[in-house]
């Protein structure tokens, strides 16, 4: 059964950099052909599809990014990582990750992140 548990930093001060982490257990990030996605929720808007990481390493974002977003991959913790930098009020959030893309079949918690002075 694969599970996955987001940990992030609560607060993060506008201009930084917003980090956050899914541990997957029950299968390894890197088997073909699983995919691995960050979504997050912004008060009072829909989910938002913000990228993912193949089991081949390959990556792919959403434009609207503006390249703002870099995902990786630890494998010899099990680990994928969302890192977003420039963050402004805008990306506070609840922020999960998921197995899958575009279609979804397992779900973190998610992490709530809040971007404050």
């Amino acid at each position: 059964q694969v599970q996955l548990q987001e940990s992030g930093p609560g607060l993060v001060s506008p201009s930084q950099t917003l980090s956050v982490t899914c541990t997957v257990s029950g299968v390894s990030i890197a088997t073909k052909p699983y995919y691995w996605s960050w979504i997050r929720q912004t008060p009072g808007k829909n989910l938002e599809w913000m990228g993912a990481i193949a089991y081949s390493g390959t990556t792919y974002y959403d434009p609207s990014l503006k390249s703002r977003a870099s995902i990786s991959a630890d494998t010899s913790k099990n680990q994928f990582t969302l890192q977003l930098i420039s963050v402004t009020p805008e990306d506070t959030a609840v922020y999960y990750c998921a197995e899958g893309a575009g279609q979804y079949d397992c779900w973190g918690q998610g992490t709530q992140v809040t971007v404050s002075s």
